[in-house]
């Protein structure tokens, strides 16, 4: 049974940093995908940071230059480091994966995340405060 972790939220000042960790379990590391995604109040569901089995990613464009996400293969983890944190990254920070066994697919399609049979963690709340 796959299980994706998350910790490492919490309440900054904007300006401040956090660092989300996503720990993976229950299938072969050897995803398409693994990244996370945001929802605020209201708001849909979006893409913020994604690793690709390639080693690329991708990230929104809200996020370029503050935040970079990494991951520890040896330790089935996923980090997303974020700094210069704004009031606007306020949301529920999901981790999620899409793995080879599902048959679904994630890709960046001209600046566009596109993915599907998405598996997702329980999600890790993040405040910024002005």
């Amino acid at each position: 049974q796959v299980q994706l972790v998350e910790s490492g939220g919490g309440s900054v000042q904007a300006g401040g940093s956090l660092r989300l960790s996503c720990a993976a379990s229950g299938y072969t590391y050897t995803d398409i995908c693994i990244g996370w995604f945001r929802q605020a109040p209201g708001k849909e569901r979006e893409g913020v940071a994604v690793i690709f089995s390639s080693g690329g990613t991708y990230y929104r464009d809200s996020v370029k230059g503050r935040f970079t996400i990494s991951q520890d293969n040896a330790k089935n983890t996923a980090y997303l480091q974020m700094n210069s944190l704004k009031p606007e990254d306020t949301a529920m920070y999901y981790c999620a994966a899409v793995t080879r066994d599902s048959g679904g697919y994630c890709a960046d399609y001209n600046g566009r995340l596109v993915y599907s049979r998405v598996r997702w963690g329980q999600g890790t709340q993040v405040a910024v405060s002005s």
